[in-house]
Protein backbone atom coordinates (compact mmCIF):
# COMPACT_ATOMS: atom_id res chain seq x y z
CA UNK A 1 0.00 0.00 0.00
CA UNK A 2 1.28 3.59 -0.89
CA UNK A 3 -0.50 6.82 -0.18
CA UNK A 4 -1.46 6.83 -4.11
CA UNK A 5 -3.86 4.20 -3.16
CA UNK A 6 -5.02 6.47 -0.24
CA UNK A 7 -5.56 9.11 -2.32
CA UNK A 8 -7.37 7.46 -4.70
CA UNK A 9 -9.48 5.76 -1.89
CA UNK A 10 -10.40 9.20 -0.51
CA UNK A 11 -11.41 11.30 -3.59
CA UNK A 12 -13.65 8.06 -4.77
CA UNK A 13 -15.35 8.48 -1.22
CA UNK A 14 -16.07 11.81 -1.80
CA UNK A 15 -17.39 12.15 -5.35
CA UNK A 16 -19.01 7.97 -4.99
CA UNK A 17 -18.25 7.89 -8.85
CA UNK A 18 -15.74 6.01 -10.74
CA UNK A 19 -15.65 8.49 -13.93
CA UNK A 20 -16.03 11.72 -11.48
CA UNK A 21 -13.57 10.33 -9.55
CA UNK A 22 -10.88 9.36 -12.34
CA UNK A 23 -11.01 12.91 -13.53
CA UNK A 24 -10.39 14.60 -10.33
CA UNK A 25 -7.18 12.09 -10.25
CA UNK A 26 -5.91 13.41 -13.96
CA UNK A 27 -6.20 9.14 -14.91
CA UNK A 28 -8.72 6.84 -16.77
CA UNK A 29 -11.05 5.18 -15.19
CA UNK A 30 -10.04 1.40 -15.42
CA UNK A 31 -6.96 2.25 -13.76
CA UNK A 32 -8.68 3.45 -11.18
CA UNK A 33 -10.89 0.43 -11.07
CA UNK A 34 -8.21 -1.99 -10.87
CA UNK A 35 -5.99 0.44 -8.28
CA UNK A 36 -8.96 0.40 -5.99
CA UNK A 37 -9.33 -3.14 -6.75
CA UNK A 38 -6.21 -3.88 -5.31
CA UNK A 39 -6.35 -1.80 -2.32
CA UNK A 40 -9.17 -3.96 -0.96
CA UNK A 41 -7.29 -6.91 -1.54
CA UNK A 42 -4.06 -5.42 0.59
CA UNK A 43 -6.52 -4.97 3.51
CA UNK A 44 -8.63 -8.03 3.25
CA UNK A 45 -11.86 -6.48 3.14
CA UNK A 46 -14.23 -4.64 0.58
CA UNK A 47 -14.23 -1.18 0.83
CA UNK A 48 -17.11 0.12 -2.02
CA UNK A 49 -19.99 -1.42 -3.23
CA UNK A 50 -20.19 -1.03 -6.58
CA UNK A 51 -24.24 -0.87 -8.09
CA UNK A 52 -26.50 0.09 -10.80
CA UNK A 53 -27.23 3.02 -8.06
CA UNK A 54 -23.96 4.10 -8.16
CA UNK A 55 -20.75 3.61 -5.35
CA UNK A 56 -21.24 3.30 -1.49
CA UNK A 57 -18.81 2.90 1.34
CA UNK A 58 -19.17 -0.22 3.12
CA UNK A 59 -18.71 -0.01 6.93
CA UNK A 60 -15.08 -1.49 6.54
CA UNK A 61 -14.73 1.77 3.81
CA UNK A 62 -16.81 4.10 6.48
CA UNK A 63 -14.76 3.24 9.68
CA UNK A 64 -11.64 3.46 7.59
CA UNK A 65 -11.95 6.97 6.18
CA UNK A 66 -11.20 9.05 9.04
CA UNK A 67 -8.06 6.91 9.51
CA UNK A 68 -7.27 7.59 5.39
CA UNK A 69 -7.89 11.11 5.71
CA UNK A 70 -4.66 11.71 9.03
CA UNK A 71 -2.83 9.42 7.13
CA UNK A 72 -2.76 11.65 3.77
CA UNK A 73 -2.28 14.70 6.37
CA UNK A 74 1.23 13.42 8.01
CA UNK A 75 2.28 11.82 4.58
CA UNK A 76 2.12 15.61 3.21
CA UNK A 77 3.51 17.14 6.60
CA UNK A 78 6.47 14.65 6.62
CA UNK A 79 6.76 15.73 2.76
CA UNK A 80 6.87 18.98 3.77
CA UNK A 81 9.22 18.93 6.91
CA UNK A 82 11.61 17.01 4.84
CA UNK A 83 11.75 19.77 2.13
CA UNK A 84 12.06 22.56 5.19
CA UNK A 85 14.71 20.54 6.95
CA UNK A 86 16.73 20.57 3.85
CA UNK A 87 16.38 23.86 3.02
CA UNK A 88 17.16 24.76 6.75
CA UNK A 89 13.39 26.31 6.88
CA UNK A 90 12.24 23.51 9.43
CA UNK A 91 14.17 21.19 11.94
CA UNK A 92 16.65 22.43 15.31
CA UNK A 93 19.93 24.32 15.27
CA UNK A 94 21.93 23.98 18.94
CA UNK A 95 23.48 27.18 19.67
CA UNK A 96 25.82 27.36 22.16
CA UNK A 97 27.04 30.97 23.77
CA UNK A 98 29.16 32.91 26.25
CA UNK A 99 27.44 34.83 28.86
CA UNK A 100 28.55 38.27 27.26
CA UNK A 101 26.66 37.44 23.94
CA UNK A 102 23.40 37.96 25.66
CA UNK A 103 24.13 42.01 26.19
CA UNK A 104 24.41 42.38 22.19
CA UNK A 105 24.72 39.77 20.24
CA UNK A 106 21.81 37.42 20.38
CA UNK A 107 19.30 40.16 20.84
CA UNK A 108 20.13 41.20 17.12
CA UNK A 109 20.54 37.96 15.83
CA UNK A 110 17.57 35.61 17.49
CA UNK A 111 14.79 37.83 16.20
CA UNK A 112 15.95 38.34 12.61
CA UNK A 113 16.68 34.45 12.55
CA UNK A 114 13.16 33.78 13.72
CA UNK A 115 11.42 36.47 11.51
CA UNK A 116 13.27 34.74 8.81
CA UNK A 117 12.72 31.19 9.86
CA UNK A 118 9.66 30.98 12.22
CA UNK A 119 10.11 27.09 11.43
CA UNK A 120 13.52 26.68 13.04
CA UNK A 121 13.80 25.71 17.11
CA UNK A 122 16.81 27.20 18.51
CA UNK A 123 18.25 25.71 21.45
CA UNK A 124 20.34 28.13 23.09
CA UNK A 125 23.14 26.49 25.69
CA UNK A 126 24.95 28.70 27.67
CA UNK A 127 28.73 27.75 28.24
CA UNK A 128 32.53 28.88 28.63
CA UNK A 129 34.07 29.21 24.72
CA UNK A 130 36.33 26.18 25.67
CA UNK A 131 33.40 24.06 26.29
CA UNK A 132 31.18 25.44 23.27
CA UNK A 133 34.49 24.57 21.36
CA UNK A 134 34.75 20.94 21.99
CA UNK A 135 30.94 20.53 21.36
CA UNK A 136 31.44 21.84 18.22
CA UNK A 137 34.00 19.74 17.29
CA UNK A 138 31.94 16.86 18.79
CA UNK A 139 28.84 17.91 16.91
CA UNK A 140 27.35 18.26 19.88
CA UNK A 141 26.21 21.95 18.67
CA UNK A 142 25.94 23.62 15.52
CA UNK A 143 26.87 26.80 16.36
CA UNK A 144 28.83 28.73 18.61
CA UNK A 145 29.20 32.48 19.68
CA UNK A 146 32.48 32.33 21.95
CA UNK A 147 35.18 34.81 22.75
CA UNK A 148 38.38 35.21 21.08
CA UNK A 149 41.10 34.70 21.19
CA UNK A 150 40.11 31.13 21.88
CA UNK A 151 42.30 28.06 21.23
CA UNK A 152 40.51 25.98 18.43
CA UNK A 153 41.01 22.91 16.60
CA UNK A 154 41.23 22.24 13.24
CA UNK A 155 37.68 21.29 12.18
CA UNK A 156 36.35 24.43 13.83
CA UNK A 157 36.21 28.00 12.10
CA UNK A 158 35.72 31.18 13.19
CA UNK A 159 33.97 34.45 11.79
CA UNK A 160 34.58 37.59 13.60
CA UNK A 161 31.09 39.87 14.46
CA UNK A 162 32.34 42.57 17.24
CA UNK A 163 35.81 43.93 18.69
CA UNK A 164 36.32 45.33 21.68
CA UNK A 165 39.06 46.33 24.30
CA UNK A 166 39.21 45.54 27.36
CA UNK A 167 38.18 48.23 30.58
CA UNK A 168 39.09 48.81 33.83
CA UNK A 169 36.47 47.35 36.15
CA UNK A 170 37.10 48.68 40.43
CA UNK A 171 35.10 49.48 43.30
CA UNK A 172 33.77 52.97 43.45
CA UNK A 173 35.31 53.58 46.73
CA UNK A 174 39.51 52.89 45.07
CA UNK A 175 41.53 55.77 44.24
CA UNK A 176 41.50 54.61 40.75
CA UNK A 177 37.15 55.90 39.91
CA UNK A 178 38.29 59.24 41.07
CA UNK A 179 41.24 59.66 38.61
CA UNK A 180 40.05 61.10 35.03
CA UNK A 181 43.09 59.83 32.90
CA UNK A 182 44.35 56.47 33.66
CA UNK A 183 46.75 54.08 32.21
CA UNK A 184 46.83 49.99 32.10
CA UNK A 185 50.89 50.90 33.28
CA UNK A 186 49.33 52.63 36.09
CA UNK A 187 47.91 48.99 37.04
CA UNK A 188 51.23 48.19 37.75
CA UNK A 189 50.52 47.10 42.10
CA UNK A 190 47.05 46.90 42.21
CA UNK A 191 45.49 43.01 43.04
CA UNK A 192 44.27 42.02 40.13
CA UNK A 193 40.85 39.38 39.98
CA UNK A 194 41.38 37.47 36.53
CA UNK A 195 40.15 34.89 34.07
CA UNK A 196 41.21 31.22 35.04
CA UNK A 197 43.43 29.19 32.42
CA UNK A 198 41.01 26.32 32.00
CA UNK A 199 37.27 28.06 31.43
CA UNK A 200 38.72 30.97 30.32
CA UNK A 201 42.14 30.62 28.84
CA UNK A 202 41.62 33.46 25.68
CA UNK A 203 40.37 36.44 27.93
CA UNK A 204 42.93 35.56 30.43
CA UNK A 205 46.05 35.03 28.05
CA UNK A 206 44.53 38.65 26.31
CA UNK A 207 44.37 40.41 29.55
CA UNK A 208 48.40 39.36 30.62
CA UNK A 209 49.38 40.26 27.71
CA UNK A 210 47.85 43.74 27.13
CA UNK A 211 49.34 44.15 30.85
CA UNK A 212 53.01 42.75 29.51
CA UNK A 213 52.88 44.99 26.48
CA UNK A 214 52.78 47.85 28.78
CA UNK A 215 55.78 46.53 31.09
CA UNK A 216 54.69 44.17 34.19
CA UNK A 217 52.99 40.94 34.69
CA UNK A 218 49.77 41.37 36.91
CA UNK A 219 49.55 40.22 40.82
CA UNK A 220 46.75 37.48 40.36
CA UNK A 221 44.57 37.55 43.99
CA UNK A 222 41.72 35.65 42.71
CA UNK A 223 40.46 34.12 39.40
CA UNK A 224 36.47 33.42 37.97
CA UNK A 225 35.80 32.06 34.98
CA UNK A 226 32.08 34.57 33.75
CA UNK A 227 32.59 37.93 33.54
CA UNK A 228 29.79 38.60 35.95
CA UNK A 229 31.88 36.55 38.64
CA UNK A 230 34.76 39.18 37.79
CA UNK A 231 32.56 42.32 38.28
CA UNK A 232 30.81 40.75 41.59
CA UNK A 233 34.21 40.18 43.38
CA UNK A 234 35.51 43.51 42.63
CA UNK A 235 32.38 44.69 44.12
CA UNK A 236 33.27 42.95 47.07
CA UNK A 237 36.49 44.92 46.64
CA UNK A 238 39.14 41.87 46.32
CA UNK A 239 40.56 43.65 43.58
CA UNK A 240 40.66 45.53 39.85
CA UNK A 241 39.70 43.39 36.71
CA UNK A 242 39.65 43.65 33.69
CA UNK A 243 36.66 43.74 31.50
CA UNK A 244 35.25 43.70 28.31
CA UNK A 245 34.10 47.12 27.53
CA UNK A 246 30.11 45.57 26.47
CA UNK A 247 29.86 44.54 30.52
CA UNK A 248 29.30 48.85 30.72
CA UNK A 249 25.72 47.58 29.58
CA UNK A 250 25.26 46.71 32.73
CA UNK A 251 26.38 48.71 35.45
CA UNK A 252 26.57 47.92 39.14
CA UNK A 253 26.56 50.70 41.84
CA UNK A 254 29.22 50.06 43.59
CA UNK A 255 31.93 49.25 40.24
CA UNK A 256 33.37 51.65 38.33
CA UNK A 257 34.49 51.34 34.81
CA UNK A 258 37.20 53.31 33.29
CA UNK A 259 38.75 53.40 29.60
CA UNK A 260 42.50 52.95 29.46
CA UNK A 261 44.11 55.71 27.51
CA UNK A 262 47.86 53.78 26.90
CA UNK A 263 45.35 49.73 25.89
CA UNK A 264 47.81 48.42 23.04
CA UNK A 265 45.55 48.36 19.39
CA UNK A 266 46.94 45.18 19.04
CA UNK A 267 45.57 43.57 22.39
CA UNK A 268 41.68 43.60 21.33
CA UNK A 269 39.57 40.76 21.97
CA UNK A 270 36.20 40.23 20.48
CA UNK A 271 33.11 37.62 19.93
CA UNK A 272 33.06 35.37 16.86
CA UNK A 273 30.57 33.01 15.58
CA UNK A 274 31.96 29.46 15.67
CA UNK A 275 31.15 26.40 13.42
CA UNK A 276 32.10 23.20 12.02
CA UNK A 277 32.02 23.01 8.89
CA UNK A 278 32.65 19.22 8.20
CA UNK A 279 29.03 18.51 10.54
CA UNK A 280 27.30 22.12 9.24
CA UNK A 281 23.31 21.85 8.36
CA UNK A 282 21.21 23.77 6.44
CA UNK A 283 19.68 25.22 9.25
CA UNK A 284 23.03 26.26 11.07
CA UNK A 285 24.35 28.12 8.13
CA UNK A 286 21.10 30.40 7.78
CA UNK A 287 21.75 31.11 11.23
CA UNK A 288 25.38 32.12 10.35
CA UNK A 289 23.74 34.17 7.23
CA UNK A 290 21.92 35.85 9.24
CA UNK A 291 24.24 36.94 12.36
CA UNK A 292 26.97 37.86 8.94
CA UNK A 293 23.95 39.62 7.87
CA UNK A 294 23.36 41.57 11.26
CA UNK A 295 26.87 42.50 12.54
CA UNK A 296 27.54 43.70 8.34
CA UNK A 297 29.88 46.90 8.72
CA UNK A 298 28.30 49.70 7.71
CA UNK A 299 29.60 51.60 4.60
CA UNK A 300 31.49 54.71 5.04
CA UNK A 301 29.35 57.78 4.14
Amino acid sequence: MDFRHLQQFLVLADTLNFHRAAEKLHMSQPPLSVSIRKLEEMVGVPLFVRGRQGVQLTEAGLAALDEARRALFHAEQFRLAARAGAAGEGGTVRVGFVGSATHAILPRVLPLFRQRYPGVTVVLREATSIRIMQDLAEDALEVGIVRVPVAMGSSVRLAPLTTENFVLAVHKSHALARRGRIRLADLADEAFIMYTATEAAGLRMAAINACQLRGFSPRIAQEAVQVQTLLSLVESGLGVALVPAGARRHPSPNVVTKTLADFPADASIGISLAWNPAAERSAARNLREVAAHAFRPKPAN
